[in-house]
């Protein structure tokens, strides 16, 4: 079975290189981004798409021309009082938490938001429920998500950071007949138009 999982096109929020705030809409180059992710979703079958309730996962959803269920489960990392940010901007307004979050970034719970390893159980809760259905799926979600899921493969959560997860980029994550999880694609795009 496959899960593939499709993040976001490019937001408002990643052009700031902010911490996504959870109403950020796809930017004119976002939608440019996931109508050409369709043109290779298109040659797919699965049996069923989830998508991540946030704004810009619904907005790329409709994009792609599917119908999903939402799944609050495949939402992104809640980075709390940290969104809307820049990394810069968090070291400066809230040093002590940042001082924590830099000691132990998996662990820490950021203010009104949750850890890695909070998102983490809830995320691949829902990854172990799909590989006992044994059907191809799509989840339409975001960059944490994704790293969750490649770093699920291995079963080490702190692989979360040795992922690139590109907007609008394609990785699929096969579990076989035995049950052994391997990575298929990864951080697969189409980076220009195909000419007509």
């Amino acid at each position: 079975m496959d899960i593939i999982l499709i993040r976001h096109g490019q937001t408002e929020d990643n052009v700031r290189k902010v911490f996504s705030t959870k109403d950020t809409k796809l930017t004119d180059e976002g939608k440019e981004q996931i109508r050409r992710t369709k043109l290779f979703i298109d040659n797919l079958s699965f049996d069923k798409v989830y998508t991540s309730p946030l704004y810009r996962a619904i907005e790329t959803m409709k994009i792609l021309g599917l119908n999903a269920e939402r799944e609050e489960r495949i939402r992104e990392v809640d980075f709390g009082l940290f969104e809307g940010n820049t990394y810069e901007t968090i070291l400066d307004k809230f040093p002590e938490e940042a001082k924590l979050w830099n000691e132990d970034y998996i662990n820490f719970i950021t203010p009104r938001g949750e850890s890695i390893k909070l998102a983490y159980d809830r995320v691949t809760s829902f990854l172990e429920e799909l590989s006992e259905r044994d059907e191809d799926v799509v989840l339409v979600c975001h960059d944490g998500v994704i790293r969750i899921a490649l770093s699920w493969v291995f079963d080490k959560i702190d692989y979360f950071f040795k992922f690139k997860v590109g907007n609008g980029s394609v990785n699929i994550v096969s579990i076989d007949k035995y049950g052994f999880k391997y990575i298929k694609k990864t951080n697969y795009s189409i980076t220009c138009a195909p000419s007509l």
